[in-house]
């Protein structure tokens, strides 16, 4: 059986703006949904471990997450995930990082997914994200000193989505500037659209809308 590491953020709070944040629960489970359906596993990991805080911007007239938020494996799995620190390379055959803006501050330096990403990544294994979740890959460097996204083509939350949601001045960064500025081909598509790349191993998504073709993507490459 094929399995994959999710990744979630643990910050709840947009920097020093009191602002609560969170994952983006649309941006795990379409992509788990694609996964299960597949007979592929899933473990659920966040920086810090424990209970996952979720962006509170979940549409519950969607199904998907609706189904998931019914399911009581689903809700433990978010309220015990296992500390990034503490998941193996060997365990799993793909990784993907989860979008929510609190990703923006606690994915780009840790020194988990600094550590973790390389290793999936130059032993052959699947590096994926979508929304925000690409904060993630912006500062990782593989053993050679390069830039992991130097040179491919990515997705990931634009300027114009963060301007559109009022966060420009807000995030840290502007994640698809800081994606160019390591070298990435950040392809930019409208507002809202679903976008998602896929270079070799690495498969990105621009926003929520892509979340599900991630996991499609995912599915084909774990085939």
């Amino acid at each position: 059986m094929k399995k994959a590491l999710f990744v979630v953020t643990s910050c709840n709070v947009k920097g020093e703006t009191g602002i609560p944040t969170g994952f983006n629960l649309a941006e795990v489970t379409h992509p788990l949904e694609k996964l299960e359906a597949s007979g592929i596993e899933v473990t659920i990991a966040s920086i810090k471990g424990g209970a996952a805080p979720t962006d509170g911007l979940e549409d519950m007239s969607d199904p998907v997450i609706a189904k998931y938020l019914g399911r009581e494996d689903f809700r433990n799995a978010i309220a015990n995930t296992i500390k990034l620190d503490d998941a193996k390379v060997s365990d799993y055959d793909a990784i993907f990082f989860a979008g929510g803006h609190g990703t923006m501050w606690d994915f780009p330096n840790s020194p988990a997914v600094l550590k973790l990403v390389p290793e999936f990544y130059e032993s052959g294994k699947i590096v994926s994200a979508v929304c925000h979740g690409p904060a993630a890959l912006v500062n990782v460097k593989l053993s050679d000193g390069s830039y992991l996204v130097k040179g491919k083509n990515v997705a990931a939350f634009t300027n114009g989505e963060e301007e559109e949601v009022q966060s420009t001045h807000i995030v840290p960064f502007l994640l698809a500037d800081a994606l160019i500025a390591n070298g990435a081909i950040h392809h930019n598509s409208p507002n809202w659209s679903n976008n998602v790349q896929v270079d070799g191993r690495v498969i990105t998504g621009q926003n929520p809308q892509s979340a599900a073709s991630v996991g499609e993507e995912l599915v084909k490459l774990l085939a």
